[in-house]
Parts: C-alpha cells; structure tokens; sequence
C-alpha cells in the first residue's frame, strides 16, 4: 500500500473515530494525523503541512479525526488526582493531546513533563495538572479537554468514553472478582469479564455524534480489559457502532499481557471484545505478520509474554477479513509500526464504497 503524499486532485474527505486507550490509541493517533486536512471544523492551525494519502484504491483526506478514551484508570498521578480532586483521570486523554499536537511544539513536551521530586508534586506530569487546573476551573472534564486541545493546537478532537466516576470490575475465572484498574493489572488470575461499577453509564454525546458521521472506526491496539473493552460497556457506543455504515477495523496487538491475554489468539480478542459488545464490531482486522527478534523473544519470555497468535481461519469464521501487514517496529519493546497502520487504515476506507457522507474536497 502506497504511502501518502501531496496530490494536486480531488480527495475523499474522511471521519475517522479512533477508539482505545493507554499508549495504543496515542500511538495510532500519532500516525493517523499526518494526514488530518485543514478543514472547517477541525483545529488543525491554518497552514500546517498535511499528506494526502494515495494508494491504488484511490486519495483522501482526514477531515475529523476524533480520539475517544476510556477513563478507568485509577493509579499514578492520574489516580492521584481522581482522588484528590474527584475528578476523571486524566493520564490517557493527555497523552492523546499531546499525540495529535505538532511534535515540534514546547508545549507538548511541557505537557508531557513529569516532576521527579518536590512534595505533592513528585510523580505528577504537567499536563496532568494542568488538566486539573483547567477542570476546577471550568468544573467540566470535557470543556478542560477541548482547551487544553486548542491550547496545544491538536489535529483532533479527544473525548473521554463517559464523565461518569466509574470502576471496573472483574470476574475471574475461579469465580472472584477484583475491583479498579490497578488491581485487575496486577492480578495473576485469568479474566473472564468485565464490568464498570456503576453499570451502563452515559456517553458523551459529542462521542455517539462522532460515531455517526465516521466513514471508518477503528478499536485498538490497547489493553483487551483495561483499555479496550471498557469503551464497549458505556451505554449507547456499541450500538452506535453497529448502526454506524463506517468501515470497522480492530487493530490487533502484538503481544500476549499477564492476564490480560495470556493464551488468547487474535480471534480471541475479537470475540471478546463482540461478547462484551453484544454484537459483531467488525469488517477487518490488521494482523501483524513479522516475527519478533530472537533477543526480544527472549526479553518477553521472562515475562511469560510471546507474540499474539494469527489465526486467520477462525477470524474468517468470524466474519471478519483479516489484513497481514508488517505491523511490527522493534525498539526496546514492541510497538506497532503507527504510519503503516494508519495507511493500510486509510486504504480499507477508501477502498470501500463512498457512503452518502462521502464527499469530493479540492486542493
């Protein structure tokens, strides 16, 4: 799949909703913005250079690239801060802001600046405080996110999955359960389900609009439990999904997670993530299909983790069409490799049939 590029043509307008959290989604959404277009109702600041992304499947652009998070963490500074100032954590939602701002800028790394000693402030980000601040002042999570966006000038719109104050839970396979993020993480157990405590909270409807104008809807790389499903367990994003004629695509992760996935296949995580959707998500998903080094087989070993297994066949069987690709960058650990995954993303999109929100946008 070719990679984007400048393009003098017409191209397909996109909307893109991106759906996660921890560092999967931030890494996806680094990628995908490259190609977000200086469109009214974006924030993308006036002149800032852009891609069009060109394959054989035809060019488009991103006009609305929205991030939406989940907000179940409960241990750091994030966890700090919800405590303190009973306010939603705000750890993943920066990190997401700090993603779709210009690399270049002070201010992202201003936001990402982690104080390493001075009492009270010792393990805080900046960003982290910040949002704080912003939230006491406006005594609105959401209104704090978009100017703190608007602030770092984002190419994006980031909304939290719920402004409920909400737990998970989970129910083990030997029948237990463990209550809030840090707990389920550090569990040796195998999970089974999950839940949010309370159940069923409120979208944001900025989220469900989202959903609705998208011409493709992406769910991962992230933590299965931790990251991923909890979007799938507030109250009316599963069924926006479903009812939503965008292209739907899992980005499956790359490696096994104590707990988390240890055992499960790629198939595995899809079905999960359906069964705790109640209902089929998705049309594609972007497998990895290069090995890890032998000295980082090795590392991950230690740990009990391996490669996620590709079972294509039982994914087929699913009904989703899986898409090999090289999806795997080594650095000290393994990351997904964002810009190929954000083209072959694009490349589904406009490979499918242009829906009536499709439209033409000249150079």
């Amino acid at each position: 799949m070719s990679p984007g590029r400048q393009h003098s043509a017409g191209a397909r307008e996109l909307c893109v909703v991106a759906i996660g959290g921890g560092t999967g989604l931030s890494t996806l959404l680094k990628g995908l913005k490259k190609y977000v277009a200086a469109a009214p109702g974006t924030s993308v600041p006036p002149g800032s250079p852009h891609k069009v992304f060109s394959s054989a499947a035809g060019t488009a652009m991103i006009s609305e690239l929205s991030g939406v998070v989940t907000v179940s963490d409960d241990g750091g500074s994030s966890g700090r801060l919800r405590k303190e100032f009973n306010m939603l954590p705000p750890g993943d939602v920066r990190n997401c802001i700090v993603a779709l701002s210009e690399d270049s800028a002070l201010l992202s790394k201003l936001f990402q600046h982690r104080f390493e000693k001075g009492t009270g402030l010792e393990g805080h980000s900046f960003g982290n405080l910040f949002l704080a601040a912003l939230t006491s002042i406006t005594d609105d999570f959401s209104e704090a996110v978009r100017l703190s966006s608007e602030i770092l000038a984002t190419r994006g719109h980031i909304y939290a999955a719920t402004t409920a104050d909400i737990e998970l839970e989970a129910l083990m396979q030997d029948g237990t359960r463990v209550r809030g993020e840090t707990k389920i993480t550090a569990s040796k157990g195998h999970i089974k389900e999950l839940f949010l405590v309370p159940p069923d909270p409120d979208p944001l409807p900025q989220t469900l609009d989202a959903i609705a104008r998208a011409d493709l809807i992406t769910i991962g790389p992230g933590s299965l439990f931790t990251s991923l499903i909890p979007n799938l367990l507030v109250r009316g994003i599963p069924q926006a999904i479903r009812e939503s004629s965008a292209v739907k695509v899992y980005v499956c992760n790359l490696m096994t997670q104590a707990n988390e996935s240890l055992g499960r296949t790629a198939a595995d995580h899809i079905r999960a993530l359906n069964d705790h959707a109640r209902c089929q998500l998705f049309d594609y998903a972007l497998v990895n299909r290069t090995s890890l080094s032998a000295d980082l087989k090795a590392k991950y070993a230690l740990e009990g983790a391996s490669q996620i297994v590709a079972d294509l066949d039982a994914i087929e069987a699913m009904g989703v069409c899986p898409v090999l690709g090289d999806y795997l960058y080594e650095d000290n650990v393994a990351r997904h490799n964002t810009h190929r995954v954000a083209e072959d993303l694009l490349d589904l999109a406009i490979a499918a049939p242009v829906s009536a929100r499709g439209r033409e946008v000249e150079q």
